[in-house]
């Protein structure tokens, strides 16, 4: 049974993101949403994996998916890896450090932050193992919306 706490803290993970994504221009959107599209995808892949090797426990009994894990990977990650990409593409440093920056926080006090209002905590990973798990996706975001971009030049070119 979902706690109300546990209720009011998902809709507001998912909701926020997305709201913030009316503030992207319409070409942004569009420039970036397949690369963000991916991140869910693979998102979703690493919290199964995760979920079956106990690397977080939710409070909330009984487990489900739908109600602790799939939450964060529809909330922030498409939102937030457009807004990274809209920030930063072209300057792979900046997008590194916007990247340092936004993972250090979920994965230090965020997780804190779940702790106390027990909502999750991590269970078979370190704060640190935890950052890295998040941060690695950076490098593969970037080098999809490189991807994405090329193809993009390649197919106007030819036209």
């Amino acid at each position: 049974m979902i706690t109300k706490r546990h209720l009011l803290f998902n809709l507001a993970l998912i909701l926020l993101p997305w709201i913030t994504v009316l503030f992207l221009q319409k070409k942004h959107f569009k420039r970036f949403s397949l690369a963000g599209v991916c991140t869910i995808v693979l998102e979703l892949m690493y919290q199964v994996i995760g979920q079956k090797r106990n690397w977080w426990v939710f409070y909330d009994k009984p487990k489900s998916f739908v109600k602790d894990v799939l939450p964060f990977a529809i909330g922030p990650y498409m939102p937030l890896s457009m807004w990274l990409l809209r920030l930063s593409y072209g300057n792979f440093k900046k997008f590194l450090v916007l990247n340092i920056i936004a993972d250090g926080l979920f994965a230090f006090p965020g997780i804190k932050f779940l702790k106390k209002i027990k909502i999750a905590n991590l269970n078979r990973l370190s704060s640190i193992q935890f950052f890295f798990y998040l941060f690695h996706k950076a490098f593969i975001l970037y080098g999809m919306q490189y991807l994405v971009e090329r193809n993009r030049r390649t197919r106007t070119k030819g036209e």
